[in-house]
């Protein structure tokens, strides 16, 4: 399937602690339960439902012979054990879905956007995530720290007004009659223009981000070969000497000075791919939508 087809994946505040973004973003579906008003019942412990039925088992067997007295014991071991886990995993439900609940606002779920918003907000975290993995950003020869924190930044403005965006397009859908009399058009046409401009907005944002992504792509090739060839260069005079030693010395001549152009050729290619990439991100980032 086309990564550009699939629904956005979560997108979490980047300005919330490690630990709590970390905590948020293990479990989706407690989000999905706390932005649908799922709640738990706190009154009720579904791991005291073993206490009662283990408690009466256990007084049977401990009153009767010793080798049922033996198998009470291990029975109220596993009851024990089953209680103890059951109740851990309801205590950390709960925790957890306070905290989804605590943090509402700091995290967007593909579910809070329309189609339309759900494939612009993959495309920007697609660019973003091709710029991160990429060689050169690896190396440190984009601006690596600043991408690191200034490209999960945009993600998450984009997402915020993405999901704006989808209330509004919601609401404008169930205010807005599909027929309107002549006379009306003109009335409602402002808040449809407002709605437009401020998708083409997002839009020619996540075009940006994708120019990034393809510039850097590109000065990802170029790196690839420029290390490739600084391997080659290594061995340039075992190379002039093959040429030296088997050619002519006039048609050897301008053999290595072939290979000296190049390479010369290839580290400008590389130079200029990086400046290019670098440039982008000056123009993206000079303009941010906080």
């Amino acid at each position: 399937m086309d990564p550009r087809a699939l629904p956005p994946r979560l997108v979490i505040d980047p300005s919330l602690p490690p630990e709590i973004s970390v905590e948020l973003r293990s479990s989706p579906h407690i989000l999905r339960q706390a932005r649908s008003g799922a709640r738990m019942d706190t009154t009720r412990n579904p791991a005291t439902l073993f206490v009662l039925p283990a408690f009466l088992l256990l007084l049977f067997m401990l009153t009767s012979s010793t080798p049922l007295f033996v198998m009470g014991t291990g029975v109220g071991m596993i009851v024990v054990i089953r209680w103890l886990a059951t109740d851990g995993t309801y205590r950390s439900t709960k925790r957890r879905l306070g905290l989804a609940r605590a943090h509402a606002e700091h995290y967007i779920l593909p579910e809070d956007l329309d189609h339309p918003c759900q494939m612009l907000l993959r495309r920007a975290q697609n660019a973003v995530e091709a710029i991160l993995h990429s060689n050169v950003h690896k190396a440190g020869l984009i601006d690596s720290v600043d991408n690191q924190v200034s490209l999960p930044e945009e993600v998450w403005q984009i997402a915020q007004r993405l999901r704006r965006l989808s209330s509004m397009h919601a609401e404008h859908g169930k205010l807005v009659p599909r027929e309107l009399p002549p006379d009306m058009e003109a009335a409602f046409k402002p808040y449809t223009s407002a709605l437009d401009a401020a998708w083409t907005s997002l839009t020619h944002r996540v075009r940006h981000l994708e120019k990034y992504a393809k510039q850097v792509l590109k000065a990802d090739k170029v790196y690839h070969a420029h290390l490739r060839l600084e391997k080659l260069a290594a061995k340039t005079p075992e190379y002039q000497q093959l040429l030296a030693e088997t050619v002519r010395d006039e048609l050897a001549h301008g053999r290595i000075n072939e290979l000296s152009d190049q390479a010369a050729h290839v580290r400008k290619l590389f130079e200029e791919s990086i400046l290019q990439a670098r440039q982008t991100a000056g123009e993206l980032l000079r303009s941010p939508l906080t």
